[in-house]
């Protein structure tokens, strides 16, 4: 009976802990926003399929190496180009796990439409069949906005501080900044292919239109064709955050510098990984043991 509760108890803590780990190593692929164009593609001969397909794995194999990617497929009459970008601070192996996924949710999401926008919180996918109606890079695509509000108390004024100094990070980070200001987090990012020029010019109409959009919510998200920016508030301190240190990027990945406080997750779950291991180890060494002296009772009370 007491080894049947030791094992029950160490299987619902291993179980548990598992959970964690599965949510904080998901927690960049959520799903912020969908575009689709209006317009299908006419396929009957399946040339668009192939070159779709074909640039959806160029994409895929890339995010292993980089954090940006554009590509070009297919035939003069069948020409789509696309691309990926991840968060500048994704590692490698989680920007190929967050890319990996965007195919299945195009075609889910939009089907064979003329072109394609899904928009995780760690990375995006964007694909145009040739011909596409170009958009401007200030356009809004898409925003969100807490729903509390702290007008009055100084926020404000302490969020536009951290504007300013990530607006000046974003181009020092070659695209890609973050950090804290008296407990705001802000964090920038342009597409990899925008110069540091256009892309100041991006953050900061995308910041103006946060303050408009968004008022005194203490958190918002702008997303604009060719940049986003994000800002939450934390009056009691921004939780388990990185110090910060601005960080140079390669030409269109995107540099880094402060992980988001969310980032911290994914180190709460290697942490967890090691205890549910250690745990699971000492679990199965206690189980053998007391399976043991429970043989060894019962050969006693045989003789």
């Amino acid at each position: 009976m007491g080894l049947s509760i030791s094992l029950l108890f160490l299987m619902t803590l291993l179980f548990s802990d598992l959970n964690v780990i599965q949510s904080a190593t998901t927690e960049y692929t959520t799903l912020i926003y969908k575009g689709c164009a209006k317009q299908q593609f006419s396929d009957p001969s399946g040339l668009y399929s192939q070159a779709l397909s074909a640039m959806f794995g160029s994409l895929v194999t890339q995010s292993t190496k980089t954090r940006f990617y554009k590509t070009t497929t297919g035939t003069s009459q069948t020409t789509i180009t696309g691309l990926f970008q991840c968060r500048g601070d994704l590692t490698n192996h989680d920007c190929y796990n967050c890319v990996s996924r965007l195919p299945v949710l195009s075609d889910k999401l939009c089907g064979k439409t003329i072109a394609s926008r899904v928009q995780l919180s760690g990375c995006y996918l964007l694909y145009e069949v040739a011909g596409f109606s170009q958009i401007s890079g200030m356009e809004m695509l898409f925003k969100t906005c807490g729903k509390n509000n702290i007008a009055g108390t100084g926020f404000e004024e302490r969020r536009d501080t951290a504007f300013g100094v990530m607006q000046n990070g974003v181009v020092s980070g070659h695209g890609f900044y973050a950090t804290t200001y008296e407990s705001v987090y802000v964090l920038g990012q342009c597409e990899g292919d925008v110069g540091d020029s256009d892309c100041s010019g991006c953050v900061k109409n995308a910041l103006e239109k946060a303050q408009v959009e968004c008022g005194s919510a203490i958190s918002g998200q702008i997303y604009l064709h060719k940049c986003f920016i994000a800002y939450s508030y934390y009056p009691n301190g921004v939780p388990r955050r990185s110090s910060s240190s601005s960080s140079s990027s390669s030409s269109g990945s995107g540099g880094s510098s402060s992980s988001d406080p969310s980032s911290s997750t994914g180190a709460t779950g290697k942490t967890v990984a090691i205890i549910v291991g250690g745990a699971a180890g000492v679990g199965f060494l206690v189980i053998c043991l007391l399976f043991a002296k429970n043989l060894m009772k019962k050969k006693h009370d045989d003789y």
